[in-house]
């Protein structure tokens, strides 16, 4: 065993003359750092270079597209004749088919408002702290939770008749209830996957998936008056 004089615990600012050295860090502190001219500055190179490639693919696939395709554009805009239905361009149809239910004040200022407003503070959330797996502590009280947040929001989708959006709320449900009883070292793949997920992935992945499944369905399967039609009658 190695003399316990040999480990000296500080604080130093220079790497180069001490390439080894252990240093406390206390939970209300930070580590010090003393030096005021430094060769090199640390920084993400990797991350930076995945944004620029992600920026250019994503710039080529938008030029090739707008090549082979021409935009769906319909006739110049005529103040006499109004379309019906008058629909919003693409990235709103979400928002307009919630206008279908609730009042405007409703779906175009309080549920987006609340979406975003939870998407940011969560992650703060003391149970999302270490973006462990939401069920992996606690998992009965979470459980409990999380089973009356599921009904009390289908039960508020039925009574405003959202019928829409309660298959989606139906999927991500059972998906946590899956991974509510499944274990990191589950066989299944697909199981640990789940199971691994904090409360801001799922919270997430069901505002995407709403978000999708009601622009697809303001997109094709309303037509005069909002009324539901099939898309491929016309």
């Amino acid at each position: 065993m190695s003399d316990p004089k040999e480990f000296v615990a500080g604080i130093e600012s220079d790497q180069r003359r001490s390439p080894t050295r252990v240093v406390f860090v206390t939970r209300r502190t930070s580590a010090q750092v003393k030096a005021t001219y430094e060769e090199q500055v640390q920084t993400y190179p990797e991350v930076l270079f995945r944004a620029v490639l992600a920026i250019e693919l994503l710039a080529i696939a938008l030029v090739v597209f707008s090549l082979l395709f021409n935009a769906p554009l319909e006739g110049i805009a005529d103040p006499s004749h109004t379309p019906n239905p008058a629909k919003a361009p693409w990235y709103f149809l979400g928002l307009q088919e919630l206008l279908h239910y609730f009042p405007p004040v409703v779906a175009g200022v309080l549920v987006p408002t609340l979406l975003i407003v939870s998407l940011v503070i969560i992650p703060y959330f003391n149970i999302n702290i270490e973006a462990d797996g939401l069920f992996l502590h606690h998992r009965r009280k979470r459980l409990q939770t999380f089973y009356l947040t599921a009904v009390g929001m289908l039960v508020f989708l039925v009574f405003f008749r959202v019928y829409v959006a309660v298959a989606p709320t139906l999927i991500v449900a059972i998906a946590m209830v899956i991974a509510a009883n499944s274990s990191p070292d589950s066989p299944v793949t697909f199981r640990r996957y789940l199971v691994a997920k904090p409360l801001a992935w799922w919270v997430m992945t069901w505002f995407l998936f709403e978000l999708i499944v009601l622009t697809a369905v303001g997109t094709f399967f309303r037509g005069p008056g909002w009324s539901w039609v099939l898309p491929w009658r016309s």
